[in-house]
Order: C-alpha cells, then structure tokens, then sequence
C-alpha cells in the first residue's frame, strides 16, 4: 500500500534537485542584502502591476503567506521574497512564484512580460490561466529556466501556434497543466531549442504526435520526462542516440511499446543514464537478459508493470549504485534465492527496494537478514513468501516503509524489546504474523499507518499505543484480539481510519473513539461490545458510514446518530437496544441508509425520525417498537426503496380513514409483516 506513490515522488524529489543546479548559476537573495539600491523602477511598476492584477486562493490559516502579498515600495525589489536581480544593473533576472496560489489571467498583455531581462521563471503550483500567451515569449530572449507545471489551465489549441520559445531554454515544464499537443504543435515546440537540457511534459496529451517527431529532439538533452503522455505504438530507437542523457521516464505510457531490439540500443547507447523509469510501458517482447548490459552509472531503475516475464538476470545486482529498484507487479517474473542474495549482498547502497508480485516463493525468508542497513522502504507484498520472517528486519535503523502484505504463509512475531526505529508505515495484512502485540509498539512515535488485517494476533490491545499520536490510519480486522478496548485514541488526532471488525473485544467503547476530530472510517462491528452509546459527542464529523453491527450494544438510540453531519450509511443491526428512538433534533438530509433490526427498541418511533428525507433503505425490523405510523409520516421518505417493519408486533399502521394516494415510485421491497395494519 503507498508504494509506487511514495517512490514515484522519491524520483520526482530526485529529479527536481537534478533541475536546480540549472537555477543555481543566479545570483543568491543573500549576495544581493548589502548591495546599494539596485531596483530599476519601471521593473518595480511590473512587478507591482501583477501583484495588483492578481487575486491569492483562500486557503487555511496555517498555510505560509503567498510572498507576492509582502511586496511593497518601502523596499528595493530586487530585495522581495521571490526575486533575483543582476548584481550590476539591477535587472530582475529571477521569478519564483511557486506554490503561491495565485490566480489570474496570464495574457499577452500580462506586465511580466515587461521583465526583459528575464532568465528563469517559476509559477510551479499555482492557479494561472494562459489564454493565449504565445506572443509574450517574445520578450524574453534571455529566458533559459521556465516551469509552468501545475500552474493553471493552458489552452492547448492557442499555445504555440504563432511563435517558438525562447531558443536559449534550457530548462522547460509545461507539465500537468491539461495541455494538449498534436504532431505540429509538438513539433514547433522543440524547434530551435537548441540548449535544451531539461524537458518535462507529464500529462500533456500527445496522443496524436507522431513518434518519429521526437527525432528532432536536440542532442543537448539530459533529461527527458514523457510520462503519461497518451504516447503509443512503437518507440523510436534514434531518441536512444542522444547520449547525454542522465534520466529518461516514459512510464505510463500504456500504449507504448519497447520490443528487444529497441531496448538493447537504449540499454547500448544511454551509458550515462542515472534514471530510468519505464513502469507501465510494455516491454514484454524483452528479454530479461537484455538488462545485463545497463550501465554501470544507474542509480534509479523503475519497471513496474512492465510485462516482463522469466528469471530476472542476477547481473543487474551488479550494479552497485543503484539506490531505488522498483520491479513490482510483473506477475510473470521470478527471483530465486540465489539472484536475491546476490542482491543483498551487492547492493549496499540500496533505500527504495519494490518487489510487489515477482514471484519469490523459492526465497527464503531468512535471506532478507543482510538486507542494507541503508533500507528506507521495502516492499514485498504479494511475493508468494513463506516461512518465518526475520524479526531483525523491523528494526534496521532507517527503514522508514515495510510492506509483507498479501504473502498469505508468511509467518513472525513483532519485536518484543528493544524496537525503536523511524518506521512511518507497516503493512502486514492477510499474512499469518501471530503472537501478542508488543508493548515495545508505543515507541514507533512516528507511524503514520499500520494495517495488521487479516493475521493472527491475539490477546490485548498494548496502551502504549497512546504514544502514536502521528497514526492516520489502524486497522486491527480479522485478528483475535480480546479484552476490552483501551481508552488510547485521545492523542490520535490526526487518525482518519479505525477499524477493529471481527475480534472478540468486549465492555464499553471508549468514548476517545466518538470524539476523533478527522475520522472519516470507522468500523467496529462483530465484537462482544457492551454497554450504551454516549449520550454526545464531539467527533465524527466527516464519517460516512457508522458500523458497529453484531455486537452487545445496550440502551437508546441517541439523536445525534442523525445528525451527523457526513453520515450516509448507519448499521447497529444484531446488538441490545432497548431504546427508545430519541427526537432527531437536526435530521441529517444525506443519511440514506438506516440498519436497526435484530434489537430490542421499545418506544414508538418519533415523527421527527421521517424528516430524514433522502433515506432509501430503513430496516427496523425484529424489535418491540410500538406507536403507529401514519401514512402521511411515511409520504415523505420519497425516495425510499426498501422499508422493513417486520415482526414489531406493538407497530400499528394506519392511514387514519383518509382515502390517500401517496406514490413511492422507488419502492422496491415493503415489509410489514407481524405488524398491526388498519385503516
């Protein structure tokens, strides 16, 4: 769970320190402090008029001030958050406005344009719109860093038509802004960048440029990023000719095809490679052993879901530094124990290893005993392990994500003593992991998710896991857990998924549990909890569904189960109730489905319980309910499918003598039998 995510954004990190030292040879904000008054006016009036023309994203209090409100004249320009000038003449020659949650209009017009001297711009992470802002590039002849990225809207049938870029870019990213660009488009887009050494287009639609395009691709490149591109057919193998580069990503890409040949020129010609991510490109027309010759420079080689299949070639365990591997979800691949103590043993420098469903049935489990103590994320989920797994493994000193997940005869116990380490995130589900939950678990103070599913654990929940105030996500499902609940939620602020179904807890609920601020999934169903819900609460506020069916839950229903403000789904079916039904005081008008039956409700049901208007599914049936409902009560649950009163034999129906003719056209199952029905 989460690793392909936190590794996609490990190569992203990487990538984007690769890109600054293209920025790097601006001068400092800090040279500039104990320069005289540089600021040139009429630059100062453009900067001024942007800041003026452009509106700030609300966002919560605790995000840091957009540094384009703290502009004023009071202070040289050249000294704002955000700008770079030349030390001589004073010129603004940087911009970075990144993650600044401006809005505005980028057009022809715009007063940055005014910058002439402009040579690197960043508006990364805003929420720009380019209308049409070809013609501007014009003035920016000096421009050599430009990152557009997740800046806004770009109107893809506008940009570029009538103008080339600035021909001494040397860094472009025009990613991830719903830009679109056929074969011309793409075509006038390269065309005279000559310098160009970073290229990144992720996410732009190229579903309709012609491969052979990127032929044209200047042989300055070092870093080329096409991923999710819509890019299909066969890959050109001449891209593989422009021999500078260090970090090739074409990965999701579903339609992209590498066959053999074409790899083994990458593989030949790409010597200075440092990155290489393929994941979802299909390569399953290679050979495994054309990986024998990657080159020995290779530090991040990703090939998730690449379709590769048969013994994966223990010579790339050779390539001593590499420090992320990915070769998860190749279903059809197979590592042996050998290759993979090959791997431990060589790969010294290694901290991403991503192994998900490579076939790994003949490894044994104490082979992961020498794995590097350098290790920040190991990922073996769905890898068909088995036997016991190390314990030792838990507490290598930086290990920061580990995922056994799926590996249904993997056996162990956690630590007993000693377990300290900045693990964020454990993942043991549907594994047989047995054995008493250590107390030795409180000292994990930084993990965030631990998802222990479907194991075997037993006995009590430790109360040291108050100590996991940074926890988002526990789920404890499916084990065979006792005792009653520890009151251990008051710190866990922060957690937005508890689930603890079929155990064999008992006694009261903690009332910590009702009052979890962020909590948007909760289940605590088929346990032998006992004793009344709360009479208030102050949580809840974002969950959608309330499970806590099969259980010994006694007294009434309290009103604030309705009232809850994202609650969709209610499920207390098969528990003690007694009741009654309380007043709903504030009907949640989103609440659609309510599970009651199997109780023990007395009391009649209140006529304030059918102002939750949007219901679609009451069943109520199999309690002592009493009272009468009236038809005209019932007239207003209008997009009600299924309603079941069933065997309440104190529950009178009536329509009071009035001929009515009220039309459930949703109506699909009416259960009212063992009920008292008159007119």
């Amino acid at each position: 769970m989460g690793s392909s995510i936190w590794f996609s954004q490990i190569l992203c990190l990487s990538f984007i320190l690769l890109q600054f030292r293209v920025q790097s040879s601006s001068p400092s904000q800090s040279s500039l402090d104990s320069l005289p008054h540089l600021c040139r006016p009429e630059e100062r009036s453009a900067l001024l008029d942007f800041k003026s023309t452009t509106n700030v994203v609300e966002s919560c209090p605790c995000t840091p001030r957009p540094i384009i409100q703290t502009w004023n004249e009071s202070k040289d320009c050249c000294l704002w958050d955000g700008i770079t000038c030349d030390k001589s003449k004073g010129h603004v020659i940087g911009l970075d406005l990144s993650s600044n949650r401006l809005k505005a209009n980028l057009t022809t017009n715009s007063s940055l344009f005014r910058l002439e001297k402009l040579q690197s711009l960043n508006l990364f992470d805003n929420s720009l719109h380019y209308p049409n802002v070809s013609f501007g590039f014009d003035h920016w002849k000096s421009l050599t860093y430009l990152n557009l990225s997740e800046s806004g809207y770009m109107d893809g049938s506008l940009l570029f038509d009538e103008i080339s870029l600035p021909p001494k870019l040397v860094s472009l990213d025009l990613s991830h802004n719903g830009l679109f660009l056929d074969n011309i488009k793409f075509q006038m887009l390269v065309h005279n960048l000559t310098e160009l050494r970073f290229l990144i287009l992720d996410s732009v639609n190229m579903s309709l440029v012609v491969s052979s395009s990127l032929l044209n691709l200047t042989s300055s490149l070092e870093h080329l990023s096409l991923r999710s591109c819509n890019l299909q057919g066969n890959f050109p193998s001449q891209v593989f000719q422009l021999t500078k580069l260090v970090s090739l990503d074409l990965s999701d890409n579903d339609d992209l095809l590498l066959d053999n040949i074409k790899f083994q020129i990458l593989v030949h010609n790409l010597t200075e490679l440092r990155f290489l991510i393929l994941d979802f490109v299909n390569m399953s027309l290679v050979v495994p052993s054309s990986l024998l010759n990657l080159t020995s420079s290779l530090e991040h080689l990703s090939l998730r879901s690449c379709n590769l299949q048969g013994n994966f070639p223990s010579q790339v365990f050779q390539l001593k530094k590499l420090v992320s591997l990915d070769l998860s979800d190749n279903d059809d691949l197979f590592l042996d124990n050998i290759k993979f103590q090959m791997l431990v043993h060589n790969l010294t420098e290694l901290r991403f290893l991503i192994l998900d469903s490579v076939n790994m049935s003949l490894v044994m489990a104490s082979s992961l005993l020498n794995l590097a103590s350098s290790l920040e994320h190991l990922s073996l989920s769905s890898c068909n392990l088995q036997g016991n797994f190390p314990s030792q493994v838990f507490q290598l000193p930086s290990l920061q994500l580990l995922d056994l997940s799926y590996n249904y005869y993997l056996r162990g116990n956690l630590p007993q003593s000693n377990w300290s380490s900045p693990l964020k995130y454990l993942y043991l589900e549907e594994t047989s992991f047995l054995g008493e939950l250590p107390n030795s678990i409180g000292n994990l103070k930084l993990l965030e998710e631990l998802n222990l599913d479907s194991c075997q654990f037993h006995g009590l929940i430790p109360k040291s896991l108050a100590n996991l105030t940074k926890i988002t996500y526990l789920d404890f499902d499916s084990n065979l857990l006792q005792g009653q609940i520890p009151d251990v939620f008051g710190k866990m602020q922060k957690l937005t998924h508890l689930s603890l179904f079929n155990n064999s807890f008992d006694g009261e609920i903690p009332t910590s549990i009702f009052n979890l601020a962020n909590v948007t999934y909760l289940r605590l169903s088929s346990n032998k909890l006992r004793g009344p819900l709360p009479r208030n609460i102050s949580g809840l506020s974002f969950l959608p569904e309330f499970q806590m069916d099969n259980n010994f839950i006694t007294g009434h229903v309290p009103s604030w189960l309705f009232s809850l403000p994202s609650l969709s789904h209610l499920d207390l079916r098969n528990n003690r109730l007694t009741g009654p039904i309380d007043h709903v005081e504030m009907p949640n008008l989103i609440l659609q489905e309510i599970y009651l039956s199997n109780n023990e409700i007395s009391g009649s049901i209140p006529s304030s319980f059918f102002h939750l208007v949007n219901l679609t599914t009451v069943d109520l049936s199999s309690n002592n309910l009493g009272g009468t409902i009236t038809a005209n009560m019932l007239s207003k649950l209008v997009n009600l499918r299924s309603l079941d009163l069933s065997n309440n034999s104190l529950l009178s129906l009536s329509n009071n003598g009035i001929a009515i003719n009220y039309s459930f056209s949703n109506l699909q199952t009416l259960k009212f039998s063992s009920c008292n029905i008159h007119k």
